[in-house]
C-alpha cells in the first residue's frame, strides 16, 4: 500500500497504523454500536414506549446479527482479506446508528439496533489476519492486546456523552455523533488494512472436522463457560443502566457515571495475557468469574446505593474485558491442531448465551422484577466457577492464544 508524499501514514510504522485502526474500529462497533443500546435504554424506552420484555427481545436480536456476521467472516476472511470485512462492519455501525438517531417508531429503531449490533461481528476476527500480515512476530501480542482497549475507551467516552444528552431528544445527537465516529474509523481502516487473500498462507494437512471433533470431552466446560459469559454479559450490558436509573431517578447522573467508571476500569483488561502467562489459566478463570458474579450481585442487591454501583462498575469492567482472553487461550489449548475452527465453535457457544440471556431475563423480570433477575444472573456466573479449566493447564499458553487475549 502506498501513501502520498508527506502523508503522516507513510512515516508511521505498520504496527502503529494497524493498532490505531483496530482500537478505533473495535471501539465504535463494540463500545458504541453494540453496548450503546444499554446505556441509552431509559431514553429509548421513554421515547418509544418499550416494555421490559420487548427490550430483552431487541437485545437478543442484536446478538443474533453479531453471530451471523461472525460466522460469515469465518468463511470469507481467507478469501477476501480483512479490509472489506472491517469496512462492512464499519458501514453497518454507521448506517445502523444513523437509523437509530432518526427513528420515529419501534420498527426503524429495532432495524437500526440490529444492523449496528452486527458490526462487531464483522470486525472482530479479521484483525488476526491483519496483524499477521502487517506486524512482526515479536509485536503481535502487544498490538492485539492494545486493540482491546478500544472497547473500554469507547465505553468511557459514551458515559459523559449520555450525561450531556440525557434530556429530551438530545440522545439522537449522541447517536449521530457515534455514527460519525464510525464513518471516520471506517475510512481510516479502508486506507490502512490489506485486502485479498493472504499470499503467504500455505495449506496444511488438517484433521477431519465433525461432530465428534467438536464434542471432545475437554471442550464441554469451555462451551459452558462461553455460554455463561455471553449470557451474563448480555444481561449486564442491556439492563444495568435501566436498573440503576429506576433506583436513582430519571434525572440522576449515576448511570452515565457508572458507564464511565466501567470503561475506565476496563482498560485493565489488556493485562489478561500477561496474567495468564504468570499465574495460569485456571487461576485467572476463577478470579474473573468470581468478580463478574460479585459485580452482578451488587447491582441486584443495592442498585440505588452509589457505593455498590461504583464498586460493581470497577469490578465488572476489567473482568468482562478479560473474559474473551480466557476463552481464546482455553480454546487454543482444547483445539491446538485447528485453533481457528475451535475458537469459532467457542464463540458460537458465547453467542448462544448472548441471544438467550436478554430474552429469558427480560421475561423473568416481568414477573419477579429486574433486581431478582440480576441476582439470578449472578448465580449463573457463580456456577461457572465449577466448570473451570484443568488444574494442569499450561501456565505459558501459545503465543497466538495470548495474542487473542485482548479481544473485547
Amino acid at each position: 500500500m502506498t501513501y502520498g508524499r508527506g502523508n503522516p501514514l507513510r512515516r508511521m510504522p505498520p504496527h502503529r497504523r494497524v493498532s490505531i485502526a483496530g482500537i478505533t474500529a473495535i471501539g465504535v462497533t463494540f463500545g458504541f454500536a453494540r453496548y450503546g443500546y444499554g446505556l441509552f435504554l431509559p431514553e429509548l424506552r421513554r421515547e418509544f414506549g418499550l416494555s421490559v420484555s420487548m427490550v430483552g427481545l431487541i437485545g437478543s436480536a442484536t446478538y443474533v446479527g453479531f453471530v451471523v456476521a461472525l460466522t460469515l467472516v469465518g468463511l470469507l476472511v481467507s478469501r477476501f482479506g480483512p479490509r472489506p470485512l472491517v469496512v462492512a462492519g464499519g458501514l453497518s455501525a454507521t448506517v445502523g446508528m444513523g437509523l437509530v438517531a432518526f427513528a420515529r417508531g419501534p420498527v426503524t429503531l429495532t432495524a437500526g439496533l440490529i444492523l449496528a449490533g452486527t458490526s462487531s461481528g464483522w470486525v472482530w476476527a479479521p484483525y488476526s489476519d491483519a496483524v499477521d500480515r502487517m506486524v512482526p512476530p515479536g509485536l503481535r501480542e502487544r498490538v492485539l492486546g492494545t486493540m482491546a482497549t478500544g472497547t473500554a475507551f469507547a465505553v468511557a467516552v459514551a458515559g459523559p456523552v449520555a450525561l450531556i444528552a440525557a434530556q429530551g431528544t438530545r440522545w439522537r445527537y449522541a447517536w449521530l455523533a457515534f455514527a460519525g465516529a464510525a464513518l471516520l474509523s471506517t475510512a481510516y481502516n479502508a486506507r490502512v488494512l490489506p485486502g485479498g487473500a493472504h499470499g503467504g498462507a500455505a495449506k496444511e494437512s488438517r484433521p477431519r472436522v465433525g461432530p465428534r471433533w467438536f464434542a471432545r470431552r475437554e471442550a464441554v466446560p469451555l462451551y459452558l463457560t462461553a455460554m455463561s459469559y455471553g449470557l451474563v454479559g448480555a444481561v449486564y450490558w442491556a439492563f444495568a443502566v435501566e436498573l440503576i436509573s429506576r433506583e436513582a431517578g430519571g434525572g440522576a447522573a449515576t448511570a452515565p457515571l457508572f458507564w464511565t467508571a466501567m470503561g475506565l476500569a476496563g482498560t485493565a483488561g489488556a493485562l489478561t495475557g500477561p496474567a495468564i502467562v504468570r499465574y495460569g489459566l485456571r487461576w485467572v478463570h476463577v478470579r474473573l468469574f468470581a468478580g463478574i458474579a460479585a459485580a452482578v450481585a451488587l447491582l441486584g442487591a443495592a442498585p440505588g446505593a452509589l457505593g455498590a454501583v461504583t464498586l460493581s462498575a470497577v469490578i465488572y469492567g476489567p473482568c468482562f474485558m478479560a473474559g474473551s482472553g480466557v476463552l481464546a487461550v482455553w480454546s487454543y489449548q482444547v483445539f491446538p491442531e485447528q485453533p481457528s475452527t475451535g475458537f469459532s465453535a467457542t464463540i458460537f457457544a458465547l453467542g448462544a448465551g448472548s441471544v438467550t440471556g436478554p430474552t429469558a431475563l427480560g421475561l423473568f423480570s416481568g414477573q419477579y422484577g429486574l433486581r431478582a433477575a440480576f441476582l439470578v444472573t449472578a448465580v449463573v456466573a457463580a456456577l461457572t466457577l465449577f466448570v473451570r479449566p484443568r488444574a494442569d493447564a499450561a501456565r505459558t499458553p501459545p503465543r497466538t492464544a495470548v495474542g487473542q487475549a485482548g479481544r473485547p
